[in-house]
């Protein structure tokens, strides 16, 4: 392992040592009440409770579920219609006023509307996620594709390549670094998305979890719901990163293999 990993992993775990001893300090020196402030000790005995009867680990699958759903099908309709908003102008003036107002909407008010018309199960919380991730990939997909540059254009035309050339050989590369940078923000957003739809109206998932909490004032419950979505985004996010690294490295492998 290099030094500077384990400077890094050294630090992040001195920061979060430093974390725990100020949220300890706090609760002795105000003296609150469990149901204001638990101690860390409690959340690890609540954690712990929950683990044990696996209700942490059905709560956390089923939301899981709906974020990779709701990121998928998110990040699918963006990438294809940032794709014909970067090649259709007359497309980008009918629609981008559109799209642009329905971002000043927050998806926790169209929420109660999905739940409504179709119903309470796992639709509606895929719908909620792929609206909340939709605009940045959307908008990160449309700059990816218009960074192609004319001549470049140009010269994939004057060896005669076809679209679908086209698309594959220059386009998806050139818009790769900046579509998977939108990915990464859209995996971080999807967990909120899944989060407003189990506010909203469940029966299982974190969010419902939260809610439990909030309605038993078992503090302790809601950091331990709060610790998991935290680890779900953290995770999600790393992943991205993870791919976005390998692609982007083979990327340039394979412009410069074609160079030699």
């Amino acid at each position: 392992m290099k030094k500077a990993t384990v400077s890094r992993i050294g630090l992040a775990l001195l920061s979060f040592c430093l974390f725990l001893a100020l949220w300890q300090g706090i609760v002795w020196l105000g003296d609150y009440p469990p149901f204001i402030l638990p101690s860390p000790a409690a959340v690890v005995r609540r954690l712990g409770s929950i683990v044990a009867d696996g209700s942490l680990w059905f709560h956390t699958w089923v939301t899981l579920r709906e974020i990779l759903a709701g990121l998928g099908l998110g990040a699918l309709v963006a990438i294809l219609l940032g794709y014909a908003l970067a090649h259709s102008r007359l497309a980008e003036r009918l629609l981008a006023p559109y799209i642009v107002a329905s971002q000043s909407i927050p998806v926790v008010a169209v929420a109660p509307l999905l739940i409504i018309w179709f119903g309470t199960g796992l639709l509606s919380k895929v719908l909620v996620c792929a609206l909340t991730v939709f605009f940045p990939i959307l908008i990160n997909t449309v700059v990816g594709v218009r960074s192609v540059t004319r001549e470049l254009r140009d010269l994939m035309r004057s060896v005669e390549a076809n679209r679908w050339q086209m698309i594959w050989k220059l386009e998806v590369p050139a818009a790769l670094p900046v579509l998977l940078g939108g990915l990464k923000v859209g995996a971080t957003l999807a967990v909120i998305g899944a989060v407003v739809g189990e506010f909203v109206a469940s029966d299982r998932g974190l969010g419902y979890l939260l809610k439990q909490g909030q309605q038993l004032y078992d503090t302790a419950l809601i950091f331990v719901g709060i610790g998991a979505l935290m680890a779900l985004a953290t995770s999600l996010y790393g992943i991205v990163a993870l791919a976005e690294r390998v692609l982007l490295r083979g990327r340039v492998e394979s412009i410069s293999g074609g160079l030699r």
